[in-house]
């Protein structure tokens, strides 16, 4: 994470166009290198994600750093961040290791993630949490799987739409490891007393939603044309910019 913020002071002011799409880059086909190039191209990508990460950074290196700004900040990123590349920042397909790990530290998870202790707390704070929020329950429905086999109808892209939304929230949720594309929120069900069925259900969103892996897994098939989209938009400025200005209006309010 922190080479992540010295790779975005040298590019701050640069505009690099991304690799071609199903090329290999210069990380040797590191896909979610591809994504953070793609979205240093982009200026509204760009300036949003310098500041989450400025944010989240903080002083992490000294144990601690400004959770309630980062999580603000990851907010405005994924609400108002162009979907195609802050997506592919967060789903880029991976296989290996090296990979993974740059995806799973997309945004600074010794801040915006785990907790200050070395234990997850329970499941039922965030739940409780989000119980409380509007916005957040509102994804949780969203994010609850459609059948037992996976997604009707086309959902995954609801699917992930609504997991990307609770990033910077209570729940804020992440891949486990680097040698797989499993997620789970920093919690476990360890000290739920009589509530264990209910906080297995919560935690079961993440980590058994066949909807929310089915249309992570298939993000990998749309990777080609979601940077070949941008590239597009990168030689057309006035797309570009008409693309941008509803989003521009958005965040004028906000």
């Amino acid at each position: 994470s922190l080479h992540m913020g010295k790779e975005w002071k040298k590019r701050k002011g640069q505009a690099l166009p991304p690799p071609p799409p199903g090329s290999a880059s210069s990380a040797g086909g590191n896909r979610c290198v591809d994504a953070a190039e793609a979205c240093s191209a982009n200026a509204l990508c760009q300036r949003l994600r310098t500041k989450y990460v400025a944010q989240c950074l903080g002083q992490v290196a000294h144990g601690s750093c400004p959770r309630s700004r980062c999580h603000r900040a990851l907010r405005r990123f994924f609400s108002l961040g162009p979907q195609a590349l802050t997506h592919a920042l967060l789903f880029c397909p991976c296989t290996s290791p090296a990979c993974s790990e740059r995806r799973r530290q997309t945004f600074v998870p010794a801040c915006a993630f785990s907790g200050p202790g070395h234990e997850p707390p329970s499941c039922l704070a965030a739940l409780d949490a989000c119980e409380k929020s509007l916005v957040c329950r509102c994804l949780l429905r969203v994010s609850t799987p459609s059948s037992q086999d996976g997604c009707l109808r086309d959902q995954g892209p609801h699917c992930l739409r609504a997991y990307a939304g609770l990033v910077g929230t209570a729940i804020t949720p992440n891949y486990v490891d680097n040698a797989s594309a499993r997620v789970a929120p920093w919690c476990d069900c360890r000290a739920s007393g009589n509530r264990h069925e209910e906080c297995e259900a919560f935690r079961g969103l993440f980590t058994r939603n066949r909807c929310l892996d089915g249309a992570i897994q298939s993000f990998d098939s749309q990777w080609p044309s979601i940077l070949q989209d941008q590239l597009d938009s990168h030689h057309n400025p006035g797309h570009s910019l008409q693309s941008i200005l509803p989003v521009l209006a958005l965040q004028s309010l906000l």
